[in-house]
């Protein structure tokens, strides 16, 4: 049923590996609009549903695009490309009526609200799973929907809060700091992508459904590295480092002529290669330096390698020494986000796209999951808020257009 709707929304569904795939999504901001982008870009038929008076306000943040006849949100469509867009009252009866009614012909239910929203609505997955055995119901809480903090509400930094990242981040002599981006509404996305992922492929070999259950909270500790094992093994809390690695060195941020590059020239060999590089293969045998173990030390880095490093990267910019390392050691300017847009090999990997916005094309970054036989697409435009009332309710439940205004007249959708 779901390729059937799909191949009747030419034109409009997207194609690639998950073309077939039909996903309701009625979730709001980053956290679950970003997953279901994905699955997007990768083919499936995305349905962005939103109630009728109170749309994802996410419409409402900037950078906005304006066009001959509208101001649209970029940051949306970022988050919302490739998506079919409806309207729907979830806690009218009528509503409740048309989700049961569409759940049956999904393949995927995307939401994002507190646990036991949905069940007090009366369409939590035990209900929804009875209309659609095979149904994916993918659930991007803050807290998971187990556990004593469950209905705690949540948002980004709750997750970088709760998960441990924050207190890691920043410098030793500061208090800690956010990671620079939505890093627990980001990870918790990618990680329901995953989740889904797997349950289409057992729902495929079994027939049956699931819940697939992400917390931020859960998605952030993932991130922290080494912090837990050194804990558990050592007792050690990971704490605030700045650029530093805790037990890695030379790996990290050190300043050139015009701004600053990572490098990560750490074991034997970059070590040696370096020090060719720069004109002092010499230093590679200095014997206070010269073997990987005795440069971790955090006295000799800070007292002997930094130093020469510094002396070397100062007299030269940041793509000059990107060009002097090469592909032989690890050093990559820190880019702004304007270097970023407009380097070469971004472009050859198509991680910049146009997509419209407001009747502009505006760039975005793109698809980073590349494959060679079925590559995914993520040049469409968002929705409107309930764009494609009737092409939805028509192929999916069999609606009229005349019972597709009446139900928009009454305020369902």
């Amino acid at each position: 049923m779901s390729e059937e709707f799909a191949a009747a929304g030419a034109g409009i569904t997207g194609s690639g590996p998950l073309k077939g795939v039909t996903v309701l999504d009625i979730t709001r901001v980053v956290a679950g609009p970003f997953c279901s982008m994905l699955l997007a870009d990768l083919g499936a038929t995305v349905i962005k549903v939103e109630h009728p008076d109170d749309p994802d306000y996410a419409r409402t943040f900037p950078p906005f695009v304006s066009g001959d006849d509208e101001e649209f949100s970029a940051f949306f469509t970022q988050f919302n490309r490739n998506k079919l867009g409806i309207t729907l009252d979830m806690k009218s009866a009528e509503g409740k009526t048309l989700l049961r009614k569409l759940v049956r012909r999904a393949d995927v239910l995307v939401e994002n609200f507190r646990p036991g929203t949905m069940d007090r609505l009366g369409l939590g997955y035990e209900v929804l799973k009875k209309e659609n055995p095979r149904l994916i119901y993918t659930a991007i809480s803050g807290f998971g929907r187990t556990g004593p903090n469950a209905s705690r509400p949540s948002y980004d930094n709750t997750g970088q809060a709760a998960g441990g990242l924050w207190s890691m981040n920043g410098y030793a002599d500061r208090p800690p700091v956010r990671v620079g981006t939505i890093i627990g509404d980001l990870a918790a996305s990618l990680y329901a992508a995953i989740g889904t992922l797997a349950a289409l492929r057992e729902a495929e070999r079994g027939g049956e459904g699931q819940v697939v259950d992400i917390s931020q909270q859960d998605s952030v500790l993932t991130l922290t590295e080494n912090a837990v094992v050194r804990y558990t093994t050592q007792g050690d809390v990971a704490s605030p480092l700045g650029n530093d690695h805790p037990f890695v060195r030379p790996y990290g941020q050190f300043p050139c002529k015009d701004g600053y590059v990572f490098f990560g020239g750490y074991t034997d060999k970059f070590w040696k290669i370096t020090c060719e590089l720069f004109g002092e293969p010499e230093v590679a045998n200095d014997p206070e330096i010269d073997t990987m173990e005795k440069r971790f030390d955090r006295d000799v880095a800070e007292r002997r390698v930094k130093p020469i490093l510094e002396r070397w990267f100062s007299k030269y910019t940041k793509v000059e020494l990107e060009e002097l390392a090469g592909d032989r050691v690890p050093l990559s300017a820190i880019k702004t986000i304007a270097e970023v847009v407009e380097d070469p090999h971004i472009a050859a990997r198509d991680m910049i796209v146009k997509v419209p916005v407001a009747g502009k094309l505006v760039r975005m970054f793109g698809l980073p999951i590349k494959l060679s036989g079925t590559p995914g697409n993520a040049c469409a435009k968002a929705p409107n808020p309930g764009e494609h009332n009737t092409f939805v309710y028509s192929r999916l439940v069999g609606l009229t257009p005349e019972e597709v205004r009446k139900l928009s007249d009454e305020g369902v959708i």
